[in-house]
């Protein structure tokens, strides 16, 4: 994105709700083309809010919208609308404002406030497990779901550990009897997250399925948010069964305590001598973490320092022996400072898409969506014995033409389904009818979506206008680029004349000197130098005195510039006389300037090339909008002006 053009859109901006007007009466036209009230009125309104700092009336804001709307007419006459990089930028906007105007609003709200509530609490939860593979077969899906109901039974009779122990497909059941420990939002798999908060605490759950599989749910307890710790730890590693190196390590993690104990510097001693590479090079220091994220037994440890400043004492997890010291504890901030954490969160998260399919479900409502349930049948029998991909199926379903389904008055064809089928032919489903019915609705929801996108701009007035501000914006950032900016830039003649024209304006209060500023390394740098530079034309000094005399050493450093006093020691010595004298370095011990004092104006435009330059781009765009002015017409209606509403 160009940075004029963002600067550009949040001038002419629109929002929801400002053209919901009965009548819209054509408030002026340019080029023979309308401009109805309701975009002016706005916009006017808009930059003449109480927080503008730059009111303007409204005669003058209908000089700036016109010259805005004549230079957008000149870019279409170039054609800038017509080539790829415009189409392409557009299309860019376009797909980031569509967004979120394609999914439910309240629901994907509803979505972010769930996750916020439940990350106020967390959740002691144990679960045994039944997994289901991917690609699994119908006989394979229903075999785990049979097997979790009867998992379901036992656990109403038997101790929920034993069972989980012994039957749970969680690797790490038969360690911890199915007990995972506190989650809260975003800690497991979101259906799995869904039930341990509605299941009361004491009280199994029903199977629930998940990418895994089956799961059966215990809760154990509730309790308020613990919120975050930040902590530092000294960390000395151990191999499960190693009884030698495991009592080695307790009597290192033991003596580095006692030098804790002592007063010796905790970040010191975890940089000399925790194992945890990745923290010990800050200190030990960890990144901030909640519950859930770490092995418990660290958790319950960091967790329980109080004061920050306080150490545990050693303690051993699954990896080995572990000092903890607090560095700062948080609670869990308000809605609106975590509100962009959770929408990063929820994106990537299963409840990213509910927010679209409350949308497509409303859609298919609101479009009269029907099905030829018959038709799609014939893609269920076709499948049989085959796949996506097997050429037979590709081969016959290119036949089919006959209406799969229609919503606003057009008929969507077997033919185009098969398309879809060719291009999109992946699947983690094995019964045919289930493929067929998956990708149909996936064919279905890209029509949808496709439809609903194509009515924006007729269904959200707000969007419309938007959508014409990024398209006038980009063209006017191009047009005033080729007309003004970039001429300006490199028109030297034109900058050359212009300054000339009007020297008076480029006065100074402080002589100028310029020139430039040699420092040799030795004497003979020194006279040679002096020759070259009297031989030499003043553009040519800087190229003559570093190829001559300069090679793999530097005998001479040269700086060209336009100094006031103050701003070069050497300048200062040399042409103003202060009384502070330039002292040389011992590297450079000889100098000399060449060049002239300008008392109280630049010799050409490239003294004052910025000043100019601004000028001429000024002067440039005045002529500009006079050529437009005399080659599109405009007319704007008086009494329509008037009733113009003032917020």
């Amino acid at each position: 994105m160009k940075s004029p053009v963002i600067k550009l859109l949040a001038f002419w901006a629109l929002s929801a709700g400002a053209f919901a007007q009965s009548t819209d009466p054509v408030l002026m036209t340019i080029n023979n083309k309308p401009v109805l009230k309701s975009e002016f009125e706005y916009i006017y309104n808009k930059n003449n809010s109480n927080n503008s700092l730059d009111k303007k009336t409204l005669e003058e804001y209908v000089d700036l919208f016109i010259n805005f709307k004549l230079k957008v007419e000149e870019a279409k006459s170039q054609g800038i609308d017509t080539t790829k990089s415009f189409i392409s930028e557009l299309a860019g906007y376009r797909s980031q404002l569509t967004k979120p105007y394609l999914t439910d609003s309240k629901v994907d709200e509803a979505m972010l406030h769930e996750a916020y509530d439940r990350s106020k609490e967390d959740i002691d939860v144990s679960h045994i497990l039944i997994r289901i593979p991917q690609n699994a077969s119908p006989a394979d899906t229903l075999k785990a779901f049979n097997q979790i109901n009867s998992i379901w039974k036992r656990v109403q009779k038997e101790d929920f550990a034993k069972v989980a122990k012994e039957v749970s497909q969680d690797q790490s059941a038969e360690q911890n009897s199915g007990h995972i420990g506190w989650i809260s939002a975003f800690r497991t798999v979101y259906p799995f997250e869904t039930m341990a908060y509605n299941t009361p605490v004491g009280t199994i759950s029903r199977p629930v399925r998940s990418a895994f599989g089956y799961h059966i749910i215990k809760t154990h307890a509730r309790r308020n948010s613990l919120g975050e710790v930040l902590v530092s730890h000294i960390m000395i590693f151990t191999t499960k069964g190693d009884e030698a190196q495991n009592k080695k390590a307790k009597a290192t993690i033991d003596s580095i305590y006692q030098r804790v104990l002592a007063g010796d510097d905790f970040g010191t001693l975890a940089k000399s001598h925790s194992m945890d590479k990745g923290s010990s090079i800050k200190n030990g220091e960890l990144p901030w973490f909640g519950t859930g994220r770490m092995v418990p037994e660290f958790e319950t440890a960091a967790f329980a320092l109080k004061k920050v400043g306080d150490v545990s004492q050693p303690i051993q997890s699954a990896y080995g022996w572990h000092i903890i010291k607090l560095m700062d504890r948080k609670g869990l901030a308000p809605f609106e400072e975590v509100k962009a954490d959770l929408e990063r969160k929820v994106k990537r998260d299963e409840r990213a898409n509910k927010g679209q399919r409350a949308f497509l479900a409303k859609s298919r409502i609101a479009n009269n969506y029907m099905e030829n349930t018959a038709n799609i049948q014939e893609f269920h029998k076709l499948l049989a014995k085959r796949t996506l991909k097997d050429s037979t199926f590709i081969a016959e379903a290119a036949k089919l033409n006959k209406p799969l389904f229609n919503f606003v008055g057009k008929d969507y064809t077997q033919a185009d389904f098969a398309k879809y089928l060719k291009k999109n032919n992946t699947t983690e489903k094995s019964i045919p009818s289930e493929i067929i019915d998956e990708k149909l609705e996936a064919f279905a929801d890209n029509e949808l979506l496709s439809y609903e996108d194509s009515q924006l701009e007729n269904n959200y007035p707000e969007f419309r206008f938007l959508m014409q501000e990024y398209h006038d914006g980009i063209l006017l950032f191009e047009v005033s680029n080729r007309e003004v900016w970039e001429k300006a830039s490199k028109d030297t003649r034109g900058l050359a004349n212009y300054f000339n024209t009007h020297k008076s304006d480029y006065t100074w209060e402080k002589p100028h000197f310029k020139g430039h500023v040699i420092l040799c390394k030795d004497k003979e740098t020194l006279a040679a130098a002096k020759s070259i530079v009297k031989k030499s034309e003043t553009d040519s000094i800087d190229k003559y005195l570093r190829t001559r005399l300069n090679d793999s050493i530097q005998y001479v450093k040269v700086e060209k510039g336009l100094y006031v006093q103050g701003e070069n020691k050497v300048v200062d010595d040399q042409i103003f006389k202060t009384k502070e004298k330039y002292v040389p370095t011992k590297d450079y011990p000889f100098f000399f300037v060449s060049g002239k004092l300008l008392k109280n104006k630049p010799e050409d435009y490239t003294d004052v090339r910025g000043l100019v330059t601004a000028d001429y781009q000024e002067f440039l765009e005045r002529e500009w909008i006079k050529a437009l002015r005399a080659k599109y017409p405009v007319n704007v209606d008086q009494n329509v002006l008037k009733t113009v509403k003032k917020n």
